[in-house]
């Protein structure tokens, strides 16, 4: 077996390096502003989307909410409707909120592109302005992370970014990094895999326009 030599050992740690800080400053950043995003943010109108994405699982599925942050409202409303809930999110500040808000839900710190949950595990999973953390050349295997984690027939409702974008900017008075592809991209990468497309649409919530994606596991 042929080792590594040198300089592709010196490209890899620097590429780990450049993911690293960008996921380190999302996490730092909501650490940081978690009381103040909470209190101030503005809660973007979802009850449509999520009760189209409710009304197509059974009652009390397994569902993943991925970067969950302070549990409301995406994660409280799906816990009142009666399903059974496990959030994951970067932030342990976000995550300590959520605790308190949802009593009823299971919360984990996990970075959502290393999450090992058996396969087959959820009846859903959804994911709200949280992937536009994740750096979008990870947005490819986070789909299909999500895709194996699912039962066959699984249901995914996801909000991304809608057009191609990445910056690092002040955000509450933090830093915080986002990172898009074009909604022609995503919804290819959703497919590729092994989705079958319900919906797509892109949305305007609090003044800010987003790209809904509804999706079932291919079975």
């Amino acid at each position: 077996m042929l080792l590594p030599s040198r300089k592709e050992l010196f490209i890899f740690f620097a590429v780990c390096r450049h993911y690293m800080k960008k996921e380190k400053i999302v996490e730092e950043g909501y650490n940081k502003i978690a009381l103040k995003y909470h209190s101030e943010r503005n809660k973007f109108e979802s009850i449509v989307e999520l009760k189209q994405f409710t009304n197509l699982l059974i009652p009390g599925a397994k569902l993943l909410d991925v970067g969950c942050g302070a549990g409301v409202p995406v994660t409280k409303y799906l816990v009142d409707e009666g399903f059974s809930v496990t959030g994951i999110d970067i932030s342990e500040k976000m995550l300590s909120l959520a605790k308190k808000h949802v009593p009823k839900g299971e919360f984990f710190k996990i970075d959502m592109s290393e999450m090992d949950f058996p396969d087959d595990t959820f009846d859903g999973i959804v994911s709200f302005y949280a992937i536009i953390h994740l750096p979008r050349e990870k947005h490819a295997p986070l789909f299909k992370k999500f895709q194996k984690i699912l039962k066959s027939g699984g249901l995914m409702m996801i909000v991304l970014g809608s057009d191609e974008w990445e910056v690092i900017d002040d955000y509450f008075g933090a830093k915080m990094f986002w990172s898009q592809h074009s909604t022609e991209q995503s919804i290819e990468l959703v497919k590729d895999a092994g989705f079958e497309i319900i919906s797509e649409e892109v949305l305007e919530r609090g003044g800010e326009q987003h790209y809904w994606i509804l999706a079932k596991s291919k079975d």
